[in-house]
């Protein structure tokens, strides 16, 4: 990325674009890596017990304080 002084001191972007100076992007590969079974299924089991935990008192008090 190139800055250019202006006259006042400020440094502000080129405005100027070459897209002759860009490089080429490499095509993608059309393989996509499998999905792993294994974490969406640990991740659905951990935020299935996380809703279900009881909610500590303290945080219930806490709750109750602000309503």
């Amino acid at each position: 990325m190139a800055f250019a002084n202006d006259k006042d001191g400020d440094r502000r972007r080129k405005s100027d674009h070459d897209p002759e100076s860009e490089t080429p992007k490499m095509p993608q590969s059309k393989k996509k890596r499998a999905a792993a079974p294994e974490v969406g299924n640990a991740l659905r089991s951990i935020y299935q017990k996380t809703v279900s935990e009881d909610i500590p008192p303290e945080m219930l008090d806490l709750l109750g304080k602000l309503g």
